[in-house]
């Protein structure tokens, strides 16, 4: 759904690069160099990225506001 804080493997922190990297993607630069220029060199973190399904727009209008009684 949204892209996790550490990686699952080693722990580093990932979350603070997504937006650097979707901005040089939608740029035209090749994912492998993007992930290259945002400092993801271990392939776990990359796989992080590679792997990610932006889910959060299909699952928000199933969420509902719920008042306390």
């Amino acid at each position: 759904m949204i892209i996790p804080i550490r990686c699952f493997s080693c722990g580093a922190l990932i979350a603070h690069k997504w937006d650097e990297f979707n901005d040089k993607v939608s740029a035209g630069i090749e994912v492998g160099q993007a992930l290259d220029e945002v400092g993801l060199d271990r392939y776990c973190c990359r796989r992080m990225y590679l792997g990610h399904v932006e889910l959060i727009h299909e699952v928000a209008p199933f969420s509902t506001y719920r008042k306390k009684s």
